[in-house]
This record gives C-alpha cells, structure tokens and sequence, in this order.
C-alpha cells in the first residue's frame, strides 16, 4: 500500500524564520538591529495587606552605566511610593513635585493622601506634556478604601492591576508574575516573588541591573528594603591592585615675591590771585 502523507499541525516552540531571514538580508549587506541600550526594571504587586514595590538599582547614560546604586522608589507621601523608570531627572522632578502638593493637601485637610489623589495629579501633568517629560511610573499606596497599585504611562494614560512591571526589563519581569502569582499572597511570599522578578529583569535586560530594592506599604506602616538583594557582587579584584595614595604628593615649590611699584604723581602748586 502507497503512504498517503498526512499533514501535522506545526508544533510550538522557537521558529527559526526570522534567523533564516536575518541571514539572507546580511548577505545583502543589510547592517543587523542594534541592541537595545535603554533600561529599568520596576514592579509592584497587591498582598494580602497592602502593596509591596520593587525596583532595580542601575542607571546608565547610553551604554554607560554611570550610578549602580540608584535609588528608584520615590517617597510621595508616608502612606504612598512609587517607582520610575526613563529619564531619571524627569522621575524624580515629577514625583518630588507631586510629594510637595500632597503634602500641602495633607496640611490644608488634615487627613491621609488618597493613592488616586496622587494618580490624578501624577497623570494630569504628564498629558499636559505629551510624553515629552519621559516618566514612566509605578504608584503604589494603602488608604481608607485599601491597597491600590497603578501604572502611569508617558503620555499620561493609566492602568489599575493586581501586579504591574515598567521598563525596558518589563517583560521579563512579567513572564514571572504571569506564572507565579495568586491573589492573598503572604508578605514574605510577595517579597519574595518581587525579588524573583527584578532579578529577571536584571540577568536578561542590558540596562537593569546592580541590586534589588523593596519597598513593603500597609496600613499605618511602610518599610523600606534598600539593597535587599545583591544579585551582583563584584567577585573578581584585579592582580594590580589599582590602589590609589590618600594625598597628593607635592613635587615642585616656588615661591615668586611680588614687587609693589608706587607711582609718584607730580602735581604743580596752585596758583592764587
């Protein structure tokens, strides 16, 4: 009997099209996509009572990296954080500019900052500027009606979610929270899955990287974790050393005298009628 050829529906996995593809526009002289330079991985998630926050600790200019130690989760008010990733100066003016409002607020009502209170002034300005001001962000906080977690875009759209990742590491840090998380987890658990998802971000996104930073809100309460898990220690010291001198050596010492020139100023004797 003749073998009739049946057709298999193609079976998941890696397609290697777009390879085949790549190589046959290089033979062609077409230059391959560069890298991707930009980075920032920043995450937060709702537990069982409250809102923990998690953000990488490296800052670059380009390929630079130029601070391993930055600090990404910005006070807005003691009941209210919030993460930032893009342009550090835009993350920081926008959300110290916002604290200082809430804080009046807090002043001139006497009461607790709401968390949709900051996300309406937070979102508010960043329309006004259409994505010029390039702030990604992560707002997280416990009030009277409970933990809130948002995520506010450039341009000033919102999102309202259960867990929630930004930066160029974002994805990454998804694919863990889509897996691995359930509603009325532990604090312990939580922490434990935002430390999992920034690590993600950190081994498989070029510009996150450095440590991890937590930040744990409820009601009536805030802790923050700083440095809480150092992924990458430096391990390798170089056999020179680089050992620098305290002081600067003094080489060369002069001493040049100045001379002081006193000019006489001859005037004539006036004369009297």
């Amino acid at each position: 009997m003749a073998q009739v050829a049946v057709e298999v529906p193609p079976k998941g996995g890696f397609s290697f099209d777009l390879c085949r593809r790549n190589e046959m526009l290089s033979n062609k002289g077409v230059p391959p996509p560069s890298f991707r330079k930009t980075g920032t991985t920043i995450v937060g998630l709702i537990f069982q009572h409250g809102v923990i926050l998690g953000a990488d600790t490296r800052a670059t200019e380009g390929p630079i990296v130029c601070d391993k130690n930055c600090e990404k989760i910005h006070y807005m008010a003691p009941n209210i954080y919030c993460c930032g990733a893009g342009t550090a100066a835009d993350t920081e003016a926008v959300t110290d500019m916002v604290s200082s409002q809430l804080q009046l607020h807090r002043y001139h009502t006497g009461r607790e900052s709401r968390v949709v209170t900051a996300l309406t002034l937070l979102k508010s300005h960043l329309f006004n500027y259409q994505g010029y001001v390039q702030a990604a962000l992560v707002l997280g906080g416990v009030d009277a009606n409970g933990p809130h977690l948002h995520t506010i875009y450039p341009h000033g759209s919102t999102d309202t979610l259960p867990f929630a990742t930004m930066g160029s590491g974002s994805l990454a840090a998804m694919a863990v929270f889509e897996s691995k998380y359930h509603e009325g987890l532990t604090k312990d658990e939580g922490i434990n899955l935002v430390c999992e998802a920034i690590c993600s971000g950190i081994f498989n996104d070029l510009g996150s990287g450095s440590n991890v930073d937590v930040c744990v809100i409820t009601k009536g309460h805030k802790e923050y974790l700083r440095n809480h898990q150092l992924p990458n220690p430096r391990t390798y010291v170089s056999s020179k050393g680089f050992s620098f001198p305290k002081k600067t050596e003094v080489l060369l010492t002069r001493v040049t005298p100045l001379q002081e020139k006193v000019e006489v100023i001859e005037r004539g004797d006036a004369m009297e009628e």
